[in-house]
């Protein structure tokens, strides 16, 4: 069996996820490409700037609000599966939300579309209304 190119779809992304665990929030925008385009899941709780296009729009209307409004949040990814330069990947959201102090933990599939080696496109997946509900604002 091959070697796998360390430079592969899957590699990339798995990298994301060490680097967004470390808290390298500079390394996970460093391997989007100028253009991405980020959909939430509908209705998720943070899919009010659906479509986020562009890193930095990326970074003000996801990636600062988590540390802000949740304790100890985590991304786990289980399972990735590859083909070519797109990867998916199912895991969980686990955390606590400071506001309410209810705690999520929740599956996801995550949906990654690369292009030269740079995510142009992601599309999240996960239960929106436990997200809602714990974050105080469902049913």
């Amino acid at each position: 069996m091959a070697p796998r190119p360390t430079n592969s779809a899957a590699e990339v992304v798995r990298g994301l996820y060490a680097a967004f665990a470390r808290g390298d929030v500079i390394a996970v925008l460093g391997s989007f490409a100028e253009n991405i385009v980020w959909n939430e899941a509908e209705n998720f709780i943070y899919a009010d700037g659906n479509p986020y296009v562009g890193p930095q729009a990326i970074l003000n209307g996801i990636f600062m609000r988590l540390p802000t409004e949740w304790e100890g949040f985590t991304v786990t990814p289980s399972e990735f599966v590859a083909e070519g330069d797109r990867v998916a990947v199912t895991g969980r959201y686990t955390g606590t939300h400071r506001a309410t102090g209810k705690a999520i933990n929740s599956q996801f599939a995550h949906f990654w579309t690369l292009s030269g080696g740079k995510v142009v496109a992601f599309q999240q997946y996960t239960d929106t209304l436990q997200a809602a509900q714990v974050a105080g604002s469902g049913a």
